[in-house]
């Protein structure tokens, strides 16, 4: 059998293989969140999250929208060396994003039923 004939055939069954995949996970919400910052993020938007005080202040004396803390939850970075994950009964995380072209930080408090955004600050 020729190279050309073999690499055919395992296209073939490659794209056979992704089409089936399509049809099974089509419509489930599977996710493949393999990185520490992918599954804390994902665990802090499945929670409702709560609005400390300081942070609904900043939030107004700033003029942010909450689309944007919304955005920073999405595509944010957590900074490990700045949350304290063991801490008990819940951990609290830093988690680094842009609003409005400023570097922002977001002090969230994670619980089991519910996620409180304690405070936002910029820095450079």
């Amino acid at each position: 059998m020729s190279l050309l004939k073999r690499f055919g055939y395992y296209f073939g069954g490659f794209a056979i293989g992704l089409v089936i995949l399509a049809f099974f996970l089509n419509g489930k919400k599977a996710s493949c969140n393999y990185s520490p910052d992918a599954r804390v993020l994902k665990n802090i938007r499945t929670k409702s999250l709560v609005y400390s005080d300081a942070a609904i202040s900043f939030i107004s004396l700033k003029n942010i929208d909450t689309t944007s803390i919304n955005l920073i939850l999405f595509k944010g970075d957590v900074n490990f060396s700045k949350s304290d994950t063991r801490k008990k009964p819940c951990s609290v995380y830093f988690i680094e994003g842009n609003i409005k072209g400023k570097n922002t930080g977001l002090v969230v408090e994670n619980c089991e039923k519910t996620a409180t955004l304690k405070s936002i600050k910029f820095f450079n």
